[in-house]
């Protein structure tokens, strides 16, 4: 028999809920507030939570956190788009308006306890675990192929080159991969090649001895030599100088350095990640990297999806520097307001993983109250108010893309209720009426739309 746990401070609703689920064959508890609920059960000990949006001390979506993996179905008398979005936001499975109808309630409950079974939860913890790189947050789908990939390539010697954009996480890749290496008890060296000068790069990689040039007043170990069996993560790559480029690619072919002013190589022992976020086979067919180089780091090639792309790993981080810059400033725990939420996860984040750090940190240091608001966030949307717009401005009746979903294992997605709201709505509702609806300016349905792949239909009125 399947737990429900139902949390409604009407006594009515509660009651009614609870005869309608127990006549239909479901272990029913129940709770009047958040803290009655935290306070007399274990979440995670049921298979579905049904809880009112809007409870006395705190609402409903406090619950999705404390639930784990445990679904929690909103229930909502305000029956208003916005506070759908925004509970889903937060990571409910799904919504219904009160009062609701039976057969609705019924559906939707058999729907979710069988997609999120238990067992099926612990199974999915586990996976998580198992895939979860060190010190990364995540569970997107790109980042999932990330994590599999990572842990293919770390245990082998092979030379690894991370790409993707400025801030998306690449040295904290190469940290994950010496962590699974056999070389993880050995020194990981961090070189970023930008930020050494020219004249220094060789000196700096590969060492010099006394009397070498001027200023060479003793011997001094290279960074190469300092990873000697350990791993050597060569950030910016792009950026190192032709003549620097060659006596790299010596190294690796020959697995052996020399000093500045030595006559003798040395043999040395290390595992080469490089990094970059500039496309280095264009740079190589232009003359500007060397190519024999490129593809003696390219024996395997990661890529990072910017955070624009990772869903609800945009929630997840945030969530994670939240509590981070919370503790470090020896502030009370803090929480997202739903306008703050939007604000992330409808900002494209030109910075990645580095801006949304900052951000956060920003906003936590200005935050009087333990609630995130999005004047806090100070995050430049640039979106435009919808009675500025009509319904001409923006055209996608020439596009041939195809309809796709993006519904994920754990549930409805934000995505998808977006798509399902504007493929039965559409036929009836302007762009402008749509974008209401939803909460956002026309610019954001716009992209989503595009994101999407859902063209919009251009009606024709008055005219044959």
């Amino acid at each position: 028999m399947k737990k429900i746990l139902t949390v409604e401070d009407e006594v009515i609703i509660r009651t009614a809920l609870k005869r309608l689920l127990e006549k239909n064959g479901y272990e029913v508890a129940e709770a009047g507030s958040v803290a009655e609920a935290r306070n007399q059960f274990e979440l995670d000990d049921f298979d579905l939570v049904i809880s009112d949006l809007r409870l006395p001390g705190a609402p409903g979506t406090d619950l999705i956190k404390l639930a784990g993996e445990t679904p929690v179905l909103i229930m909502t008398s305000y029956a208003s788009l916005r506070s759908a979005v925004d509970s889903m936001k937060m990571g409910a499975v799904d919504y219904i308006a009160k009062p609701f109808d039976h057969d609705e309630m019924l559906e939707a409950v058999e729907r979710i306890t069988e997609r999120f079974s238990r067992d099926q939860r612990i199974t999915n913890t586990q996976q998580k675990i198992t895939e979860q790189l060190p010190n990364m947050v995540g569970h997107c789908p790109a980042m999932k192929k990330v994590s599999a990939y990572v842990r293919k390539a770390a245990p082998t010697d092979c030379n690894i080159l991370i790409h993707g954009e400025t801030g998306t996480g690449k040295e904290l890749i190469a940290k994950a991969i010496h962590q699974l290496s056999r070389r993880a008890g050995k020194n990981l060296i961090c070189v970023n090649c930008a930020a050494i000068p020219e004249t220094l790069i060789e000196s700096e990689l590969f060492g010099y001895e006394k009397g070498a040039f001027t200023g060479a007043h003793a011997d001094r170990m290279g960074l190469i030599e300092a990873a000697n069996y350990g791993t050597l993560f060569l950030d910016e790559i792009g950026e190192l100088p032709l003549e620097a480029q060659a006596r790299l690619l010596r190294f690796l072919q020959e697995g052996e350095i020399r000093r500045i002013g030595s006559v003798e190589s040395q043999k040395v022992d290390v595992r080469v990640i490089a990094a970059t976020h500039r496309n280095l086979k264009r740079l190589s067919e232009e003359g500007i990297f060397r190519q024999d180089l490129f593809y003696r780091l390219n024996v395997m090639q990661v890529t990072l999806p910017p955070l624009r792309e990772r869903g609800k790993d945009i929630l997840e981080l945030a969530e994670a520097f939240l509590q981070r810059f919370a503790e470090k400033m020896q502030k009370k725990p803090m929480h997202f307001s739903p306008t703050a939420i939007q604000a992330l996860t409808t900002y494209h984040w030109p910075g990645n993983i580095r801006e949304l750090e900052n951000v956060i940190e920003r906003a936590v240091i200005l935050s009087d109250s333990d609630e995130i608001d999005n004047n806090a966030l100070d995050i430049e949307l640039e979106l435009i108010p919808v009675d500025r717009l009509d319904d001409d401005d923006y055209d996608f009746s020439n596009s041939d893309t195809e309809i796709y979903s993006n519904s994920e294992e754990d549930g409805l997605s934000l995505e998808d209720y977006f798509q399902r709201f504007i493929l039965e709505h559409q036929d009836q509702m302007s762009e402008t009426e749509l974008a209401r609806k939803l909460g956002v300016s026309r610019k954001c349905l716009w992209e989503r739309r595009q994101r999407l792949g859902i063209p919009r239909k251009k009606t024709k009125t008055g005219k044959s």
